[in-house]
């Protein structure tokens, strides 16, 4: 590489970019919301076509990647097992029916972040400010997902920004979401999201406390050993941003190659 940087995108839309960083860590790559984005909608970003989902895991998988979890990652050096680990955050309905086939289609399975008191609900602390209204995932819907092969984690019971509440609220909305969701659906509740990436050190240590094995952040990244498990980077799957610089990049390249 002779000392070059690196320069990525930032965000995930197609293995290119980020090939090397796939071979030296498991990935932990974020989704939200599958589909068409209806009318009124203000964050775009937060919505991938089924189509271009699929493209994604078409590529992952003809280049050899199986599925992770979030507890694979930074367990040892590399990837030797070629995993990557698919994360949804939130639990919209939108996913369960643009994201079943497309996995079971390529074999990969999926982790929901759910919000354990939203069941069936909509996405109200979206809504608070100004966004369209998406309908979550019920209990029969939980449970065509588990079904299906795909597990479930933790985003809290209500999706607060948990650095702004007090700590008593904190340990409810860590610890007792865990506590509902095993309980009502029979399953282990293992891996943890903190809200809007909004964690600090207290939060950190009552998600480890409340026995989850990992707890996800927004921080873009890959994670290598030794780092901590509960404050986990991602890579954030969107549409390649539409820029002037993004629209150069490919002919930057181009010249480059040219040149040498």
């Amino acid at each position: 590489m002779n000392g070059a940087t690196i320069e990525l995108p930032l965000y995930y839309t197609k293995l290119g970019p980020f090939r090397d960083g796939f071979s030296t860590a498991v990935p932990v790559i974020t989704y939200h919301k599958l589909g068409p984005r209806p009318s009124g909608v203000r964050l775009k970003g937060l919505y991938l076509s089924e189509r271009l989902f699929g493209e994604q895991l078409a590529e992952w998988r003809a280049e050899g990647f199986s599925p992770g979890t979030p507890g694979e990652v930074g367990l040892v050096p590399g990837n030797p097992n070629s995993r990557v680990a698919i994360t949804f955050d939130d639990g919209f309905e939108n996913v369960l029916r643009h994201g079943l086939e497309p996995l079971r289609r390529h074999q990969f399975t999926a982790l929901q972040y759910l919000v354990a008191d939203r069941l069936g609900k909509t996405n109200e602390w979206e809504q608070h400010y100004g966004e369209a209204p998406e309908r979550l995932m019920d209990e029969a819907q939980v449970r065509e997902w588990l079904a299906a092969g795909h597990a479930i984690g933790s985003h809290t019971l209500s999706h607060p920004h948990l650095t702004r509440i007090h700590i008593d609220q904190i340990r409810a909305e860590i610890g007792d979401s865990r506590k509902k969701l095993e309980d009502r659906f029979g399953v282990p509740v293992k891996h943890f999201c903190y809200p809007y990436g909004d964690w600090n050190r207290l939060t950190r240590d009552i998600a480890a406390e409340a026995g989850y094995e990992t707890a996800c952040t927004t921080v873009p990244g890959f994670n290598a050993p030794g780092e901590d498990r509960f404050a986990l980077k991602r890579l954030t799957a969107r549409y390649a941003s539409r820029t002037w610089t993004n629209f150069l990049r490919p002919l930057r390249r181009l010249f480059r190659g040219r040149r040498g």
